[in-house]
């Protein structure tokens, strides 16, 4: 009886050590399956994602060459890249053999003047006519007031003071007119096709972009836009006699009204000088 007993026993123990050994043979096998397809699928991988990443970046690079403006190049990597100003310059003093390719290379782009005001902004480099503190309080305002970034705040600003003094107007009245007539934004456009900061009507003024190498698309940028409102607003300045004048016919009023538009552009200057510090200049 003692005996039949551990017969059971070794025959039950047997039993239960195959089945240990069939299931960890069958664990085994679905790890070794399952590892088979993750190889499998990291050899496709390395076959196939590379040529794909290649031919997008052969792609991107072709849209990127197709659009670009032309002062603009593109690395090996498709990396849109700043030119230098040496790069321009020396570009634009290279000999051509015709006079439509001399006048060409004079042209300028705008994104060279905004970049360019744009990093003296990010560099905190100083304003000619304003303490550090004034440019910074006139920052804040315009910042706060019409949310626009910081450091483009700064490059308008900088902007507005470097036009300013080339075409003798106070610099706060081209920022007061930037505001009244856009709110600061680079891109709205009027009912009538008045674009950019100061609502530039390129029709009209066709000609005065044609130093740009963007042609009258140049209106949307900042740089151009200010630089051609102001030669605007200058021109008419001189030609009324006054700025209440000027401003008359900047905003094209014929009669002796201009519907309130100067009022508006000497209160937004008056508050300006008031947050900035920065005394208001005659303009003319």
């Amino acid at each position: 009886m003692a005996e039949m007993g551990v017969h059971n026993f070794d025959r039950a123990l047997s039993h239960s050590a195959r089945s240990i050994v069939y299931r960890v043979n069958e664990f085994v096998h679905v790890c070794a399956m399952y590892l088979g397809i993750a190889a499998l699928v990291t050899i496709v991988a390395c076959a196939v994602v590379p040529s794909m990443r290649v031919q997008f970046n052969q792609l991107y690079t072709s849209i990127v060459q197709a659009l670009r403006p032309e002062v603009m190049r593109v690395d090996a990597q498709g990396q849109i890249i700043w030119p230098d100003e040496s790069v321009v310059e020396s570009a634009q003093q290279e000999q051509v053999p015709t006079d439509m390719a001399e006048q060409e290379l004079r042209k300028v782009s705008t994104y060279q003047g905004y970049m360019r005001a744009l990093r003296a902004s990010v560099a905190g480099e100083p304003i000619d006519g304003a303490t550090p503190a004034q440019v910074q309080a006139l920052r804040s305002y315009i910042a706060r007031k019409y949310k626009v970034a910081h450091n483009v705040t700064g490059a308008l600003i900088y902007m507005a003071f470097q036009v300013g003094k080339e075409k003798n107007l106070d610099p706060q009245l081209i920022l007061a007119v930037i505001a009244i007539e856009s709110r600061y934004n680079p891109y709205a456009e009027s009912h009538v096709g008045a674009q950019g900061l100061m609502q530039v009507m390129t029709r009209v003024h066709r000609a005065k972009f044609e130093n740009y190498l963007e042609g009258t698309l140049a209106v949307l940028n900042p740089e151009a836009n200010i630089r051609v409102g102001a030669q605007i607003l200058s021109d008419c300045i001189r030609r009324r006699g006054s700025i209440e004048g000027g401003l008359a016919c900047y905003v094209g009023a014929t009669g002796p009204g201009d519907g309130g538009y100067g009022a508006k552009v000497l209160a937004e200057r008056r508050r300006i000088a008031l947050a900035s510090g920065i005394p208001t200049r005659r303009s003319g």
